[in-house]
């Protein structure tokens, strides 16, 4: 992948910089794996952490569809994780007791940043608003920054817009949260579909690539899929070509 200049007509109104956080912010795969690693070694069971972990995730989407398509009610992440957790558990015949479902639901908090997060948000925070905008609870997302020391200015979860991504209602409140219009609003994320939907609520858009949030097969969002208005290698990166680098607040 080859990193792109901004399309400065786009990000010179940007006063907010919004990121999706699994898979683009934290390492969900691996923090997940070592939580299961550590369940394995105390019950015995599952014995292919990466299998389930994977098999978690799987049910992340199909759960949060339910939502979106009024199936039913708005629920949060943290507790669609307890019930998927159930669900794989089921799966692959583990029998756990309820501490430990409820300890190995609460590792998605304890999620490892990707090495350069951190400090590429700590230079983004010099020029603009830093915050996840996420499908995650505000509840998870504050224990995880707590956890890995992510600097947000700002925490807004899908129980703050009561929408899970891509619905539009979820990007546009955001805007709306931090009084800004859309188009003072970019979106980083390591996922092309999200950074559509983005897109199409009038937010300015930043690519990060994240090769191995799926492992090492990863087959999908292995390049921009689109003429982003930032294409970038990591957060410093896109720090750097938002001119964060060494830069006074907006």
């Amino acid at each position: 992948m080859t990193s792109t200049r901004p399309a400065r007509d786009a990000v010179s109104a940007v006063w907010a910089v919004l990121f999706d956080t699994f898979g683009t912010v934290v390492d969900w795969r691996s923090g997940i794996t070592a939580a299961v690693r550590r369940t394995a070694a105390v019950h015995g069971v599952p014995r292919d952490a990466e299998a389930f972990a994977d098999a978690w995730r799987a049910k992340y989407e199909p759960s949060m569809d339910r939502v979106r398509k009024g199936l039913r009610q708005f629920t949060t992440l943290t507790r669609l994780h307890r019930e998927n957790l159930t669900a794989t558990l089921a799966d692959f015949g583990v029998n756990l007791p309820d501490p430990e479902i409820e300890r190995l639901t609460h590792a998605w908090e304890q999620l490892p940043p990707w090495p350069d997060s951190v400090a590429g948000l700590t230079m983004l925070r010099r020029r603009y608003i830093v915050g996840p905008l996420s499908n995650g609870n505000v509840a998870l997302l504050t224990r995880m920054a707590k956890h890995t020391g992510l600097p947000w200015d700002v925490i807004i979860g899908a129980d703050v817009t009561r929408r899970y991504k891509p619905q539009p209602e979820a990007y546009l409140h955001a805007a709306t949260l931090l009084e800004l219009e859309p188009e003072q609003v970019m979106l980083a994320a390591a996922h092309n579909h999200d950074l559509a939907a983005a897109r199409q609520a009038g937010f300015a858009t930043a690519f990060v690539l994240r090769s191995t949030e799926f492992g090492p097969s990863q087959s999908g969002d292995l390049q921009a899929e689109s003429d982003w208005d930032v294409i970038a290698t990591d957060f410093v990166d896109l720090a750097e070509r938002l001119g964060a680098a060494d830069s006074s607040p907006h």
